[in-house]
Protein backbone atom coordinates (compact mmCIF):
# COMPACT_ATOMS: atom_id res chain seq x y z
CA UNK A 1 0.00 0.00 0.00
CA UNK A 2 1.55 3.26 -1.11
CA UNK A 3 1.88 6.40 0.87
CA UNK A 4 -0.99 8.19 -0.90
CA UNK A 5 -3.38 5.37 -0.04
CA UNK A 6 -2.38 5.51 3.62
CA UNK A 7 -2.92 9.23 3.66
CA UNK A 8 -6.37 8.79 2.12
CA UNK A 9 -7.35 6.11 4.65
CA UNK A 10 -6.08 8.21 7.53
CA UNK A 11 -8.02 11.20 6.28
CA UNK A 12 -11.16 9.11 5.90
CA UNK A 13 -10.70 7.80 9.43
CA UNK A 14 -10.31 11.28 10.81
CA UNK A 15 -13.46 12.39 8.99
CA UNK A 16 -15.36 9.36 10.26
CA UNK A 17 -14.12 10.01 13.78
CA UNK A 18 -15.21 13.63 13.56
CA UNK A 19 -18.64 12.55 12.29
CA UNK A 20 -18.96 10.03 15.10
CA UNK A 21 -17.96 12.68 17.65
CA UNK A 22 -20.46 15.13 16.19
CA UNK A 23 -23.17 12.46 16.37
CA UNK A 24 -22.24 11.65 19.97
CA UNK A 25 -22.27 15.33 20.92
CA UNK A 26 -25.58 15.83 19.11
CA UNK A 27 -27.09 12.81 20.86
CA UNK A 28 -25.77 14.00 24.22
CA UNK A 29 -27.15 17.48 23.66
CA UNK A 30 -30.47 16.01 22.53
CA UNK A 31 -30.56 13.78 25.57
CA UNK A 32 -29.82 16.70 27.87
CA UNK A 33 -32.57 18.73 26.19
CA UNK A 34 -35.00 15.83 26.56
CA UNK A 35 -34.07 15.41 30.21
CA UNK A 36 -34.45 19.15 30.81
CA UNK A 37 -37.81 19.17 29.01
CA UNK A 38 -38.94 16.09 30.92
CA UNK A 39 -37.90 17.79 34.16
CA UNK A 40 -39.81 20.95 33.22
CA UNK A 41 -42.86 18.93 32.25
CA UNK A 42 -42.58 16.97 35.48
CA UNK A 43 -42.47 20.16 37.53
CA UNK A 44 -45.44 21.55 35.60
CA UNK A 45 -47.35 18.33 36.14
CA UNK A 46 -46.51 18.40 39.85
CA UNK A 47 -47.54 22.05 40.09
CA UNK A 48 -50.78 21.28 38.26
CA UNK A 49 -51.35 18.26 40.48
CA UNK A 50 -50.83 20.36 43.60
CA UNK A 51 -53.17 23.03 42.27
CA UNK A 52 -55.79 20.35 41.53
CA UNK A 53 -55.43 19.02 45.06
CA UNK A 54 -55.86 22.50 46.53
CA UNK A 55 -58.82 23.22 44.25
CA UNK A 56 -60.41 19.87 45.07
CA UNK A 57 -59.88 20.52 48.77
CA UNK A 58 -61.41 23.99 48.48
CA UNK A 59 -64.35 22.66 46.49
CA UNK A 60 -64.81 19.83 48.97
CA UNK A 61 -64.80 22.31 51.84
CA UNK A 62 -67.21 24.60 50.03
CA UNK A 63 -69.52 21.74 49.03
CA UNK A 64 -69.43 20.40 52.57
CA UNK A 65 -70.28 23.85 53.82
CA UNK A 66 -73.08 24.26 51.30
CA UNK A 67 -74.69 21.00 52.35
CA UNK A 68 -74.75 22.18 55.97
CA UNK A 69 -77.17 25.07 55.33
CA UNK A 70 -80.18 25.19 57.60
CA UNK A 71 -83.86 26.04 57.69
CA UNK A 72 -85.31 28.20 60.43
CA UNK A 73 -82.96 29.34 63.18
CA UNK A 74 -79.65 27.84 64.30
CA UNK A 75 -77.89 28.42 67.60
CA UNK A 76 -74.67 30.45 67.45
CA UNK A 77 -72.21 31.26 70.24
CA UNK A 78 -70.67 34.73 70.40
CA UNK A 79 -67.01 33.66 70.29
CA UNK A 80 -65.51 37.16 70.17
CA UNK A 81 -66.75 40.72 70.60
CA UNK A 82 -64.40 43.33 69.11
CA UNK A 83 -64.62 47.13 69.08
CA UNK A 84 -63.85 48.39 65.56
CA UNK A 85 -64.19 52.17 66.12
CA UNK A 86 -66.51 54.63 67.87
CA UNK A 87 -69.89 52.93 68.48
CA UNK A 88 -69.10 50.06 66.07
CA UNK A 89 -68.56 46.52 67.30
CA UNK A 90 -67.98 43.18 65.55
CA UNK A 91 -69.40 39.85 66.72
CA UNK A 92 -67.67 36.61 65.72
CA UNK A 93 -70.21 33.77 65.72
CA UNK A 94 -69.55 30.02 65.90
CA UNK A 95 -72.23 27.36 65.44
CA UNK A 96 -73.14 25.72 68.73
CA UNK A 97 -73.44 22.33 66.98
CA UNK A 98 -69.82 22.75 65.74
CA UNK A 99 -70.81 21.70 62.21
CA UNK A 100 -69.29 23.51 59.18
CA UNK A 101 -70.98 26.72 58.14
CA UNK A 102 -72.45 27.20 54.66
CA UNK A 103 -70.62 29.51 52.30
CA UNK A 104 -72.17 32.85 51.44
CA UNK A 105 -71.88 35.40 48.67
CA UNK A 106 -70.02 38.60 49.55
CA UNK A 107 -72.64 41.18 50.49
CA UNK A 108 -75.19 38.84 52.08
CA UNK A 109 -76.57 39.22 55.60
CA UNK A 110 -77.66 37.16 58.62
CA UNK A 111 -81.10 37.48 60.19
CA UNK A 112 -81.30 37.39 64.00
CA UNK A 113 -84.31 36.49 66.15
CA UNK A 114 -83.66 38.13 69.52
CA UNK A 115 -85.26 37.88 72.93
CA UNK A 116 -84.95 41.46 74.17
CA UNK A 117 -86.22 42.25 77.67
CA UNK A 118 -89.53 44.16 77.92
CA UNK A 119 -90.45 43.41 74.30
CA UNK A 120 -93.80 41.68 73.67
CA UNK A 121 -92.33 39.29 71.10
CA UNK A 122 -89.04 38.28 69.54
CA UNK A 123 -87.36 41.10 67.62
CA UNK A 124 -85.99 40.33 64.16
CA UNK A 125 -83.11 42.24 62.59
CA UNK A 126 -80.69 41.74 59.69
CA UNK A 127 -76.96 42.50 59.80
CA UNK A 128 -74.52 42.15 56.92
CA UNK A 129 -71.72 39.62 57.03
CA UNK A 130 -68.59 41.75 57.31
CA UNK A 131 -65.76 39.37 56.49
CA UNK A 132 -64.60 36.77 53.98
CA UNK A 133 -66.16 33.32 54.23
CA UNK A 134 -64.83 30.91 56.83
CA UNK A 135 -66.39 27.51 57.52
CA UNK A 136 -65.61 27.99 61.22
CA UNK A 137 -67.16 31.37 62.05
CA UNK A 138 -69.20 34.27 60.73
CA UNK A 139 -68.72 37.94 61.56
CA UNK A 140 -71.29 40.71 61.69
CA UNK A 141 -70.59 44.32 62.62
CA UNK A 142 -73.14 46.52 64.37
CA UNK A 143 -73.21 50.27 64.93
CA UNK A 144 -75.00 51.55 68.02
CA UNK A 145 -77.68 53.84 66.61
CA UNK A 146 -78.06 57.09 68.60
CA UNK A 147 -81.32 59.02 69.02
CA UNK A 148 -82.40 61.05 65.97
CA UNK A 149 -80.71 64.49 65.81
CA UNK A 150 -84.11 66.22 65.95
CA UNK A 151 -85.21 64.10 68.96
CA UNK A 152 -82.24 63.97 71.35
CA UNK A 153 -84.48 62.75 74.16
CA UNK A 154 -85.62 59.67 72.24
CA UNK A 155 -84.14 56.26 73.09
CA UNK A 156 -81.23 54.92 70.98
CA UNK A 157 -81.68 52.04 68.57
CA UNK A 158 -83.33 49.11 70.35
CA UNK A 159 -81.47 46.21 68.75
CA UNK A 160 -78.11 47.90 68.22
CA UNK A 161 -78.11 48.93 71.89
CA UNK A 162 -78.97 45.35 72.87
CA UNK A 163 -75.97 44.06 70.88
CA UNK A 164 -73.58 46.64 72.33
CA UNK A 165 -74.78 46.71 75.94
CA UNK A 166 -76.22 43.25 76.61
CA UNK A 167 -74.76 40.67 74.23
CA UNK A 168 -71.43 39.34 75.49
CA UNK A 169 -68.95 36.63 74.62
CA UNK A 170 -70.39 33.20 75.36
CA UNK A 171 -74.00 34.24 74.74
CA UNK A 172 -76.13 32.15 72.37
CA UNK A 173 -78.14 33.78 69.56
CA UNK A 174 -80.74 32.43 67.13
CA UNK A 175 -79.67 33.05 63.56
CA UNK A 176 -81.12 32.30 60.12
CA UNK A 177 -78.95 31.25 57.17
CA UNK A 178 -77.19 33.85 54.97
CA UNK A 179 -79.47 35.59 52.48
CA UNK A 180 -79.73 38.68 50.31
CA UNK A 181 -79.37 39.81 46.69
CA UNK A 182 -76.84 42.63 47.16
CA UNK A 183 -73.95 40.39 46.17
CA UNK A 184 -70.69 40.42 44.27
CA UNK A 185 -70.22 37.78 41.57
CA UNK A 186 -66.75 36.43 42.34
CA UNK A 187 -66.55 34.65 38.98
CA UNK A 188 -66.92 37.81 36.90
CA UNK A 189 -63.71 39.64 35.95
CA UNK A 190 -65.53 42.96 35.43
CA UNK A 191 -64.01 45.97 37.26
CA UNK A 192 -65.99 47.26 40.23
CA UNK A 193 -66.39 50.41 42.29
CA UNK A 194 -67.30 49.87 45.94
CA UNK A 195 -68.86 52.88 47.72
CA UNK A 196 -69.57 52.81 51.45
CA UNK A 197 -70.79 55.33 53.96
CA UNK A 198 -70.45 54.79 57.71
CA UNK A 199 -71.41 51.31 58.83
CA UNK A 200 -72.41 50.59 55.22
CA UNK A 201 -68.82 49.38 54.94
CA UNK A 202 -69.87 45.98 56.35
CA UNK A 203 -71.07 44.25 53.13
CA UNK A 204 -68.62 46.31 51.05
CA UNK A 205 -65.67 45.08 53.14
CA UNK A 206 -66.78 41.48 52.56
CA UNK A 207 -66.73 42.18 48.81
CA UNK A 208 -63.31 43.84 49.04
CA UNK A 209 -61.82 40.85 50.85
CA UNK A 210 -63.28 38.47 48.26
CA UNK A 211 -61.72 40.47 45.40
CA UNK A 212 -58.33 40.61 47.12
CA UNK A 213 -58.45 36.87 47.85
CA UNK A 214 -58.92 36.12 44.13
CA UNK A 215 -55.45 37.53 43.33
CA UNK A 216 -56.51 37.62 39.67
CA UNK A 217 -55.71 41.28 38.98
CA UNK A 218 -59.37 42.33 38.99
CA UNK A 219 -59.61 46.12 39.01
CA UNK A 220 -61.47 47.51 42.00
CA UNK A 221 -61.87 50.89 43.68
CA UNK A 222 -63.07 51.54 47.23
CA UNK A 223 -64.53 54.92 48.24
CA UNK A 224 -65.29 54.92 51.98
CA UNK A 225 -66.87 57.98 53.56
CA UNK A 226 -67.07 58.74 57.30
CA UNK A 227 -67.14 61.89 59.40
CA UNK A 228 -63.63 61.49 60.89
CA UNK A 229 -61.06 58.92 61.96
CA UNK A 230 -63.05 57.91 65.02
CA UNK A 231 -65.65 56.36 62.70
CA UNK A 232 -63.16 54.66 60.36
CA UNK A 233 -64.00 50.94 60.78
CA UNK A 234 -61.54 48.23 59.60
CA UNK A 235 -58.96 50.95 58.95
CA UNK A 236 -55.77 48.90 59.31
CA UNK A 237 -57.32 45.86 57.60
CA UNK A 238 -58.35 47.90 54.57
CA UNK A 239 -54.96 49.61 54.32
CA UNK A 240 -53.18 46.25 54.39
CA UNK A 241 -55.45 44.80 51.68
CA UNK A 242 -54.81 47.81 49.44
CA UNK A 243 -51.04 47.56 49.92
CA UNK A 244 -50.96 43.83 49.21
CA UNK A 245 -53.29 43.63 46.19
CA UNK A 246 -52.28 45.04 42.77
CA UNK A 247 -55.20 46.52 40.87
CA UNK A 248 -57.19 47.36 44.01
CA UNK A 249 -57.14 50.99 45.10
CA UNK A 250 -59.07 53.00 47.65
CA UNK A 251 -59.77 56.42 49.11
CA UNK A 252 -60.91 57.17 52.65
CA UNK A 253 -63.03 60.33 52.67
CA UNK A 254 -63.49 62.34 55.91
CA UNK A 255 -66.24 64.95 55.75
CA UNK A 256 -65.10 66.63 59.02
CA UNK A 257 -61.57 65.43 59.80
CA UNK A 258 -60.25 66.00 63.32
CA UNK A 259 -57.00 67.84 64.02
CA UNK A 260 -55.40 64.47 64.75
CA UNK A 261 -56.45 62.99 61.39
CA UNK A 262 -53.55 63.19 58.93
CA UNK A 263 -54.21 63.69 55.21
CA UNK A 264 -52.68 60.95 53.01
CA UNK A 265 -52.06 58.85 56.10
CA UNK A 266 -55.44 58.37 57.75
CA UNK A 267 -57.51 59.60 54.81
CA UNK A 268 -57.04 60.73 51.20
CA UNK A 269 -59.92 63.16 50.62
CA UNK A 270 -61.48 65.89 52.78
CA UNK A 271 -65.17 65.85 51.93
CA UNK A 272 -68.01 63.51 51.19
CA UNK A 273 -67.99 60.82 48.53
CA UNK A 274 -69.57 62.51 45.52
CA UNK A 275 -69.82 62.26 41.75
CA UNK A 276 -67.09 64.86 41.17
CA UNK A 277 -64.68 62.72 43.19
CA UNK A 278 -65.59 59.66 41.13
CA UNK A 279 -65.14 61.55 37.86
CA UNK A 280 -61.74 62.94 38.80
CA UNK A 281 -60.46 59.61 40.17
CA UNK A 282 -61.84 56.95 37.86
CA UNK A 283 -60.64 56.63 34.24
CA UNK A 284 -64.22 56.04 33.05
CA UNK A 285 -67.67 55.02 34.24
CA UNK A 286 -67.30 51.50 32.84
CA UNK A 287 -67.67 49.71 36.18
CA UNK A 288 -70.18 47.81 38.25
CA UNK A 289 -71.05 50.11 41.16
CA UNK A 290 -71.96 48.79 44.62
CA UNK A 291 -73.29 51.36 47.10
CA UNK A 292 -74.22 50.89 50.76
CA UNK A 293 -74.66 53.54 53.43
CA UNK A 294 -77.19 55.90 55.01
CA UNK A 295 -80.36 56.38 52.98
CA UNK A 296 -79.65 60.03 51.95
CA UNK A 297 -76.18 59.09 50.73
CA UNK A 298 -77.46 56.13 48.72
CA UNK A 299 -80.25 58.18 47.22
CA UNK A 300 -77.82 60.94 46.19
CA UNK A 301 -75.16 58.55 44.83
CA UNK A 302 -77.68 56.45 42.91
CA UNK A 303 -79.10 59.52 41.16
CA UNK A 304 -75.63 60.89 40.40
CA UNK A 305 -74.27 57.61 39.06
CA UNK A 306 -77.31 57.13 36.82
CA UNK A 307 -76.98 60.72 35.57
CA UNK A 308 -73.36 59.90 34.69
CA UNK A 309 -74.66 57.39 32.17
CA UNK A 310 -74.18 54.18 34.13
CA UNK A 311 -76.84 51.61 33.13
CA UNK A 312 -79.21 50.63 35.92
CA UNK A 313 -78.16 46.98 35.71
CA UNK A 314 -74.61 48.03 36.69
CA UNK A 315 -75.74 49.93 39.80
CA UNK A 316 -76.36 47.85 42.93
CA UNK A 317 -77.54 49.24 46.27
CA UNK A 318 -78.29 47.70 49.65
CA UNK A 319 -81.21 48.85 51.76
CA UNK A 320 -82.25 48.20 55.36
CA UNK A 321 -85.00 50.10 57.11
CA UNK A 322 -87.99 52.11 55.87
CA UNK A 323 -85.96 55.25 55.17
CA UNK A 324 -84.09 53.44 52.42
CA UNK A 325 -87.29 53.10 50.39
CA UNK A 326 -87.18 56.82 49.53
CA UNK A 327 -84.44 56.20 46.99
CA UNK A 328 -86.58 54.04 44.74
CA UNK A 329 -89.76 54.98 42.94
CA UNK A 330 -92.61 52.46 43.16
CA UNK A 331 -91.50 49.46 41.13
CA UNK A 332 -94.75 47.68 40.35
CA UNK A 333 -97.62 49.76 41.68
CA UNK A 334 -99.90 50.32 38.70
CA UNK A 335 -103.19 51.51 40.16
CA UNK A 336 -104.28 55.14 40.27
CA UNK A 337 -106.76 54.54 43.11
CA UNK A 338 -106.10 56.48 46.31
CA UNK A 339 -107.51 54.01 48.87
CA UNK A 340 -108.51 50.36 49.35
CA UNK A 341 -110.04 48.27 52.11
CA UNK A 342 -107.57 45.80 53.60
CA UNK A 343 -109.00 42.95 55.69
CA UNK A 344 -106.66 41.34 58.23
CA UNK A 345 -108.61 38.12 58.68
CA UNK A 346 -106.81 36.68 61.74
CA UNK A 347 -107.19 39.99 63.57
CA UNK A 348 -110.79 40.51 62.45
CA UNK A 349 -110.01 44.04 61.34
CA UNK A 350 -110.76 45.89 58.11
CA UNK A 351 -108.63 48.98 57.60
CA UNK A 352 -108.67 51.71 55.00
CA UNK A 353 -105.33 51.99 53.17
CA UNK A 354 -104.31 55.26 51.54
CA UNK A 355 -101.08 56.58 50.10
CA UNK A 356 -100.36 58.23 53.46
CA UNK A 357 -100.42 54.77 55.08
CA UNK A 358 -97.23 53.81 53.22
CA UNK A 359 -96.74 50.03 53.39
CA UNK A 360 -99.11 47.32 54.53
CA UNK A 361 -96.83 46.71 57.50
CA UNK A 362 -97.10 50.38 58.55
CA UNK A 363 -100.89 50.18 58.20
CA UNK A 364 -101.05 47.06 60.37
CA UNK A 365 -98.72 48.36 63.08
CA UNK A 366 -100.63 51.65 63.34
CA UNK A 367 -103.70 49.64 64.32
CA UNK A 368 -101.99 47.28 66.73
CA UNK A 369 -101.81 44.27 64.38
CA UNK A 370 -98.62 42.32 65.08
CA UNK A 371 -96.66 41.22 62.00
CA UNK A 372 -93.07 40.05 62.43
CA UNK A 373 -90.55 42.15 60.52
CA UNK A 374 -86.80 42.39 60.05
CA UNK A 375 -85.07 44.52 57.44
CA UNK A 376 -88.22 46.51 56.56
CA UNK A 377 -86.83 46.90 53.04
CA UNK A 378 -87.97 43.75 51.23
CA UNK A 379 -84.77 41.79 51.73
CA UNK A 380 -85.23 39.22 54.50
CA UNK A 381 -88.78 37.86 54.08
CA UNK A 382 -89.64 38.04 57.79
CA UNK A 383 -92.82 40.06 57.17
CA UNK A 384 -94.22 37.65 54.58
CA UNK A 385 -97.94 36.85 54.91
CA UNK A 386 -100.43 34.94 52.78
CA UNK A 387 -102.72 36.84 50.40
CA UNK A 388 -106.22 35.34 50.54
CA UNK A 389 -107.71 37.73 47.97
CA UNK A 390 -106.65 40.77 45.96
CA UNK A 391 -103.46 42.04 44.39
CA UNK A 392 -100.32 43.53 45.97
CA UNK A 393 -97.74 45.84 44.39
CA UNK A 394 -94.36 46.88 45.75
CA UNK A 395 -92.68 50.18 46.59
CA UNK A 396 -89.38 48.67 45.39
CA UNK A 397 -88.26 45.44 43.80
CA UNK A 398 -88.13 42.67 46.45
CA UNK A 399 -84.73 41.27 47.27
CA UNK A 400 -85.79 37.73 46.37
CA UNK A 401 -88.53 35.84 44.53
CA UNK A 402 -91.80 36.11 46.48
CA UNK A 403 -93.80 32.89 46.51
CA UNK A 404 -97.18 32.98 44.72
CA UNK A 405 -100.02 33.67 47.11
CA UNK A 406 -97.84 35.62 49.55
CA UNK A 407 -96.58 39.18 49.88
CA UNK A 408 -93.95 41.19 51.74
CA UNK A 409 -95.89 43.62 53.88
CA UNK A 410 -92.92 45.91 54.63
CA UNK A 411 -92.78 47.11 51.02
CA UNK A 412 -96.20 45.95 49.82
CA UNK A 413 -99.14 48.19 48.97
CA UNK A 414 -102.59 47.17 47.72
CA UNK A 415 -103.53 47.41 44.06
CA UNK A 416 -107.08 46.24 44.85
CA UNK A 417 -109.14 45.44 47.96
CA UNK A 418 -107.16 42.88 49.96
CA UNK A 419 -107.61 40.01 52.37
CA UNK A 420 -104.44 39.14 54.28
CA UNK A 421 -103.90 36.19 56.59
CA UNK A 422 -102.72 38.32 59.48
Amino acid sequence: MNEDMLIMLFGAGVVLLVIVMILVIFMAVSMLRRMKEQSRVHHLEMDLFERQILLAKAMQEKNAANTSSWNGVRKFIVARKVNECDSVCSFHLKAQDQKPLPSFEPGQFLTFELNIPNQPRRVVRCYSLSDAFSSEAYRVTVKKIPPPPDKPGAPPGLVSSFFHETVKEGDILDVRAPAGQFTLDEKKPDPVVLIAGGVGITPIFSMLKAICAEKAGREAWLFYGVTHGGEHAFKSQIQELLRATPGVRGLACYSKPRASDVLNVDYQYAGRVCLDLLKTTLPSNNYDFFVCGPAPMMESMAKSIKAWGVPENRLHTEAFGPASLKKTAPASVSTTATSFDVAFTKSNKVLKWSAESSSLLDLAEASGIAISSGCRAGNCGTCKVAVKAGKVGYLKRPGFAVEPGTCLTCIGVPESPLQLDA
